[in-house]
């Protein structure tokens, strides 16, 4: 039995869908609000690597998803020539039966895990938020914007980057930093030899292919944005294909195929990384909210999902709620720093055009890193 019996989760992305069937799948009450009206999705698709398709195995979801999503095994780094430098093979962390990697769109993926929650008995309110909370020893009032009131035994800030619950913690102490670049994103049929995540990298930035279905794969670059400069809408395909002229191979193929402005997901780059616990009292941030990284290494939604699990594993053991919520940390911090700092080096030496970054080995090391049991 689960020592906490009810949470209010902030916050209705991945994090907070995997936190909400985490703790639903441990029998505790469950309340999610989401700020937004209607629960849209922003973004084309997402990797999961090995470690993230090892929580979703074990969070009961992955295989509601499979069959809308792509797996694959091996992540190819090639030259931005196009010619192939190292192919690194996937590890099957979930078990034989289940592959190294899976390639999802960012929809399918939301679709699952909101159905997945609701169908286990969370209870989700959009349009709706945290407005003010009061807690003591033994739980936390809330009041929300629909002027709802109640008690929780935990509170679960997983509003994203901008998050306001870490404001109500910590004030304005961490605030969201541009890094100087940006992300495109663009969807395509899937070409035949995609069969695998193809990272393109040199010291100008870097692009890749990833697929997504049988039938969909989506292109993303990273470009230097002095300044955060605001985007025209009506040249955002002209733009993107800009920003990869320096790039051959397939994604050099495809450039003139990015024709439509309202098919382009750009996102600048923003980072945040809370340096000190992620707690206070018995209200608690995690994903973006806590550690948002740039997503040069590909494991910005794969540590929201890891939160999610271990926070839910912890909050139900032994102790104080303090010493719990310590536990989670002493599981989570090191990581996370781990893949903050050093997805935003990746993406200061692109800004540098630093030949001599090893961005190989980092990619390797990382593999190995997050593999790690957690």
């Amino acid at each position: 039995m689960h020592e906490v019996k009810k949470v209010l989760i902030v916050g209705g992305g991945i994090g907070g869908l995997c936190a909400a069937i985490a703790f639903r799948r441990c029998g505790v009450n469950v309340d999610l609000v989401e700020l937004k009206t209607e629960w849209t999705v922003y973004g084309v698709g997402i990797i999961q690597q090995s470690n993230v398709v090892r929580e979703m195995a074990r969070l009961g979801v992955l295989d509601d998803y499979l069959g809308a999503s792509y797996a694959f095994e091996d992540v190819a780094i090639y030259n931005l020539e196009g010619q192939q430098m190292v192919r690194i093979p996937g590890k099957r962390l979930a078990g034989p039966e289940y592959p190294a990697n899976v390639g999802v769109s960012r929809l399918a993926l939301h679709q699952v895990l909101s159905q997945r929650a609701i169908g286990l008995g969370a209870q989700v309110s959009l349009g709706t938020t945290l407005e003010s909370f009061e807690q003591d020893e033994d739980g936390v009032d809330v009041t929300l914007t629909n002027g709802e009131h109640g008690r929780y035994d935990l509170v679960i800030g997983a509003d994203g980057v901008y998050s306001k619950v870490r404001e109500m913690l910590f004030g304005d102490t961490y605030q969201p930093r541009f890094t100087g670049q940006a992300v495109w994103r663009y969807n395509f049929p899937r070409h035949t030899s995609i069969d695998h995540l193809a990272s393109y990298q040199g010291a100008q930035g870097n692009a890749g292919l990833v697929p997504l279905a049988g039938d969909l794969m989506y292109m993303f670059s990273t470009s230097h944005e002095p300044g955060n400069p605001w985007m025209d809408p009506s040249r955002l395909a002209e733009t993107m294909r800009d920003r990869i002229r320096f790039v051959g191979g397939l994604v050099g193929e495809l450039r003139e195929q990015i024709t439509d402005n309202s098919q382009v997901v750009y996102k600048p780059m923003e980072v945040v990384f809370v340096s000190e616990d992620w707690f206070k009292g018995r209200v608690v941030i995690i994903g973006d909210a806590a550690h948002a990284a740039t997503p040069h290494l590909g494991q910005g939604a794969g540590m929201a999902i890891e939160d999610a699990i271990v926070l839910a594993e912890e909050t139900g053991g032994a102790g104080t709620m303090q010493e719990r919520l310590e536990r989670f940390m002493a599981r989570r911090y090191e990581r996370c720093k781990y893949i903050a700092e050093n997805s935003i080096l990746a993406g200061d030496k692109e800004m540098e055009q630093d030949h001599t970054f090893d961005r190989i080995g980092l990619v390797m090391e990382m593999l190995q890193r997050t593999a790690e049991p957690i």
